[in-house]
């Protein structure tokens, strides 16, 4: 499986109207989760984040929002940012915009935020206008993949992608998933602490 960790500048500034890192002069850096809420990645995520009084932004799918409402209140009500992840998970390069911005929709229900990922970070851009202009969302991609999703590589490779790869300003993905846990589990407890101990601080996006 071949993925970039880190985006190259050079293409992020060919998809400007998308956003993949934040600038900013202040040791700052945004951990994201997608694909939640889960019944049990999703609480570790949270425990872990409260120990370093670190914030984040969970990208949802509806479907897990609307079967773990509890767990979905519990990211709010500690100070996270949330954000639309679509209602089923759909590959926008497999099904039509019009079914894609439905999905969107029904996810909207129970997701009340400007804030869209795509899974797989695929998009059109005409669908990526569509989304900004007429329902006013900021699409947010990221600066540094974790690499939790992909089974074939170890824990270790996964926190090293992350120790080696983010920088200020970085927007970082992990995934709050039963596919992730094993990595996720491993590297995040990892990351909070080694960037911790470096004076870096963990927010929301735009919060």
């Amino acid at each position: 499986m071949f993925y970039a960790v880190r985006i190259p500048s050079w293409f992020s500034k060919l998809n400007g109207s998308l956003v993949w890192k934040i600038s900013t002069k202040e040791k700052i850096l945004y951990l994201t989760f997608d694909d939640g809420p889960h019944e049990i990645a999703t609480p570790f995520v949270l425990d872990a984040l409260k120990k370093y009084n670190a914030k984040a932004t969970f990208f949802c799918l509806g479907k897990n929002v609307q079967s773990h409402p509890e767990i979905y209140q519990r990211i709010l009500n500690e100070g996270h940012s949330t954000g639309n992840h679509t209602f089923n998970h759909l590959n926008a390069w497999h099904v039509k915009n019009e079914e894609y911005i439905e999905d969107v929709k029904q996810a909207e229900k129970f997701i009340q935020s400007n804030l869209f990922r795509p899974p797989y970070g695929r998009i059109y851009p005409s669908l990526s206008k569509k989304l900004r202009t007429q329902f006013g969302y900021k699409i947010i991609m990221w600066h540094v993949l974790s690499g939790d999703f992909d089974e074939s590589i170890a824990p270790q490779k996964c926190l090293s992608n992350v120790l080696n790869k983010a920088q200020q300003g970085s927007i970082i993905v992990f995934h709050d998933s039963k596919k992730a846990w094993n990595s996720l589990s491993f590297a995040l407890p990892e990351v909070l602490r080694q960037f911790s101990a470096k004076g870096f601080l963990f927010m929301p996006l735009f919060n």
